[in-house]
């Protein structure tokens, strides 16, 4: 007889739209610098990314994908800008759908904390590329640099205006490319991080000084995201809670954030927090479940469901944030890295959820 035992909560779907996600088990962006200068994606993502959907995670966020040349971090970022780019993540999306998960995307502009060596190089995000190196010209809401890296030239209103398209394109892309919720980064010290933030923003103009103004760019970007993307599928935003330093933003200034995302048609807040900056100080704390509290602050002030991030070690931890309802789903990274089966570790014998060819070790 099939089992009456309710599901764990982190096991039941989540309808966001039109676009139902089987579990609350997500897979966080975590980028690879797997691609080529084409920004297309590589054998590694596929299998990298597919692994996770066969095991079991409800929904798979592709890392962080560049909207445009210029707002790479690195060379080896994917990219979405092209109709060739959007066909090969094809391959992507249609493997992690035919294997039960929700396919999405991540979508980045670097601004000042571009042109970078890939991690694991030099040194690696502190370590710049040079034009004559096959970098790149950076900007920023100011001429402030992030660590080593160049100075970035203050952003110019046309400047603006092309970020704000480039959004819309990749956005456009990543529904032909079969993609079923779309996440605008606005957090870890990239771009539209950097316009919200007081400490790398000190423009003079109507998107410097007070908080509304600050905020103004990012929300012409998830204006247009949420205008190019089709009425039935989601659009995420991965928010910063707190930079973790004096004088940058605060969880007050993140729940008017998310009040305004509210009301321009977002549905979902991936909550993360700091790094801003490369002072160690404004990394945050190491403690278990880091930026759940801030999730649940931000669900409350804007009615939008919430999925944080950072610090949540497994099942156990998953199962009690979304049981005792401080948020709407979980996004793991790192326990994802190591162990692609992680949402399946709590359903040994469940056949429905394990693939059909791995029955046999059940």
């Amino acid at each position: 007889m099939p089992s009456t035992e309710s599901p764990a909560p982190e096991m039941n779907p989540l309808r966001l739209r039109e676009v139902t996600i089987p579990n609350r088990v997500w897979m966080s962006p975590m980028a690879q610098y797997a691609a080529g200068p084409d920004g297309l994606p590589t054998d590694w993502h596929l299998v990298h990314y597919g692994q996770r959907a066969v095991g079991g995670a409800g929904l798979i966020m592709v890392e962080s994908t560049a909207v445009g040349p210029l707002h790479r971090t690195t060379s080896a970022d994917l990219g979405i800008w092209t109709e060739e780019q959007a066909g090969a993540h094809r391959r992507l999306t249609s493997f992690i759908a035919g294997h039960g998960a929700v396919p999405a995307i991540q979508l980045l502009a670097a601004g000042r904390k571009g042109s970078h060596q890939v991690p694991w190089e030099g040194e690696g995000q502190n370590g710049p590329v040079g034009v004559s190196d096959g970098g790149w010209e950076t900007f920023g809401p100011s001429a402030i640099p992030f660590g080593d890296l160049p100075v970035p030239r203050e952003a110019s209103q046309a400047d603006l205006d092309e970020v704000v398209e480039a959004f819309a394109q990749a956005t456009r892309m990543s529904h032909l490319a079969g993609y079923q919720a779309v996440e605008i980064h606005a957090s870890h010290g990239y771009l539209l991080h950097q316009f919200l933030s007081p400490l790398a923003n000190h423009r003079t103009d109507e998107y410097g000084g007070n908080p509304r103004n600050r905020m103004r760019f990012p929300l012409r970007v998830a204006r247009a995201v949420r205008e190019a993307f089709p009425a039935d599928k989601p659009v995420f935003v991965r928010v910063t809670a707190t930079d973790w330093a004096e004088g940058g933003i605060t969880v007050e200034d993140a729940a008017e954030f998310a009040k305004e995302l509210a009301a321009a048609g977002i549905d979902l807040l991936d909550v993360s927090s700091g790094v801003l900056t490369r002072d160690l100080e404004a990394r945050p704390p190491a403690r278990a479940g880091v930026n759940v509290g801030f999730a649940t602050t931000l669900k409350q002030a804007s009615g939008l469901a919430v999925a944080p991030v950072g610090q949540i070690e497994g099942l156990a931890a998953a199962s009690r944030i979304v049981g005792d309802g401080e948020a709407d789903a979980v996004l793991l990274g790192r326990p994802l890295l190591r162990d692609p089966y992680l949402a399946l570790r709590g359903r040994p014998a469940d056949k429905r959820a394990w693939p059909v060819r791995y029955h046999r070790a059940l």
